[in-house]
């Protein structure tokens, strides 16, 4: 027989260790910025946890900048990015080896796409038929771990259209069918996760009504179109994939025909499923919830925003369960669309974004387990 004084012992050590170990499952959240920001969006989380993303500086102008996984940041800025606000280099996506994606945008507000290599080596690069006055060019927005590239050119009509580069610098451009033609229109990737290890590429096209519909561009250049059954077909409504993984899951959001969103996944068979985070909104026009990235797993992550159009982050698991979660001091009440804005998620659950603080500035955030 156990002694009272072993029980009350065995007690309090069982209880001690139950703590730690819910301590350690409970979700860690870092936050950050760059020196000198006054904006930060971390925008691509990659395997390893490096973060890629951009900040503003006070005069308005955009920097690149990697958090490699012990915390330091790196920011850097293409010789050809302008000085003006607005303009600057603005970093969209990391790969496994350290490899950054994005763009710069020069004096003219001319948009060139740019692979920075782990060793800080900076490659600038244009679609030959890219437009060049303001607005136009050239949008690198993925890369994945063989080294493509997946983004979009705006040509001289103001039209988007799509590019695939490969790792030796061969561009390929495409339109999904029923892609309208008009300025504004045309065919664009998902950003940071458009792009799946094997090369199928995910996104949106908008037609000439100015409904936008998802595509999914196959290796060998086949593109198959899909819409949600419950979207809405005015323009501005329709269906906005988020990114794809290695199995060809895909995530998104669709506008209803009352404007609200809601999360949908589509997988690799053309099976798609709808959901709703908790919480989300449903009294105004773009309210609802915004399915941002999915990771190989298959977990998404993305934000809802509210009744008061406050954004709230979320996970939603492989089985569909879903948690929301908030970055400890967001504030900012009383404004339109701020809160937590997750934007993309690795294969061990880390999750980067940005949120606003009390005085509404926007800072980084790494959430880990």
């Amino acid at each position: 027989m156990k002694s009272p004084m072993k029980t009350a012992f065995y007690s309090a050590f069982c209880a001690a260790a139950l703590s730690l170990f819910l301590q350690a499952e409970e979700p860690r959240i870092i936050t950050f910025d760059p020196r000198g920001s006054t904006f930060t969006v971390p925008i691509g989380i990659s395997s390893t946890g490096a973060i890629a993303g951009y900040y503003y500086d006070h005069k308005n102008v955009a920097h690149g900048f990697l958090r490699a996984p012990d915390g330091t940041i790196t920011s850097f800025r293409l010789p050809a990015s302008g000085k003006g606000s607005g303009q600057g280099t603005f970093a969209w996506s990391i790969n496994s080896t350290g490899s950054i994606t994005g763009y710069c945008v020069d004096d003219g507000a001319v948009a060139h796409g740019f692979l920075r290599e782990p060793t800080g080596a900076i490659t600038k690069f244009d679609v030959l038929d890219a437009g060049t006055a303001s607005g136009q060019g050239t949008f690198a927005t993925n890369i994945n771990p063989k080294g493509e590239i997946a983004g979009y050119y705006v040509d001289a009509a103001g039209v988007p259209h799509s590019f695939v580069r490969t790792s030796a610098g061969v561009i390929t451009t495409f339109d999904a069918p029923g892609a309208g033609t008009g300025a504004g229109q045309g065919t664009e990737p998902a950003f940071f996760d458009g792009l799946n290890p094997a090369g199928a590429v995910t996104g949106d096209y908008i037609d000439n009504s100015g409904v936008s519909h998802g595509f999914v561009r196959a290796p060998n250049g086949a593109i198959t179109t899909f819409d949600l059954a419950d979207q809405g077909t005015m323009s501005g409504q329709g269906t906005y994939p988020g990114g794809i993984n290695p199995a060809g899951k895909i995530l998104g959001s669709y506008l209803d025909p009352n404007n609200l969103l809601h999360g949908f996944l589509r997988f690799a068979d053309g099976e798609t499923i709808t959901f709703d985070a908790p919480g989300a909104g449903s009294a105004a026009a773009f309210q609802g919830t915004n399915a941002e990235n999915i990771n190989p797993a298959g977990a998404i992550i993305g934000y809802y925003t509210d009744s008061n159009f406050f954004d709230h982050g979320f996970v939603r698991a492989p089985d569909g369960d879903i948690t929301t979660f908030d970055v400890p001091g967001v504030g900012c009440t009383g404004n339109q669309f701020v809160g937590t804005v997750p934007n993309s998620n690795n294969a061990a659950g880390a999750i980067t974004g940005e949120y606003t603080d009390a005085n509404c500035v926007w800072h980084g955030f790494l959430r880990t387990k």
